[in-house]
């Protein structure tokens, strides 16, 4: 199992367009074959934050994911408008 942390620093006059796409997003890749888990987070003491948190069956999967049309769509109309300071981490699973 694969699972993803992609932490967001959204721009505060933005964070509304944010989650409207994340919400597009996240709709479209729960629907994809190998996903366990898609989720959206924001931060108990700054709504700025943002966590997306995927859990995925393989590489594989996750590799078809960032393939996936509307992945390519979405994620560089995000990255406008978030902080450079963002980060995504990929895990794979050992226990």
């Amino acid at each position: 199992m694969i699972k993803v942390v992609a932490k967001k620093f959204v721009k505060q006059d933005k964070l509304d367009e944010v989650i409207k796409l994340y919400e597009e997003l996240v709709e479209a890749s729960r629907k994809e074959e190998g996903c366990i888990k898609y989720e959206l987070f924001q931060d108990d003491k700054d709504s700025t934050i943002l966590a997306v948190i995927e859990e995925w069956e393989s590489k594989d999967a996750l590799a078809k994911h960032n393939n996936a049309e509307h992945f390519k769509r979405i994620v560089p109309m995000i990255a406008k408008l978030v902080l450079p300071e963002s980060t995504v981490n990929v895990y794979n699973k050992l226990i």
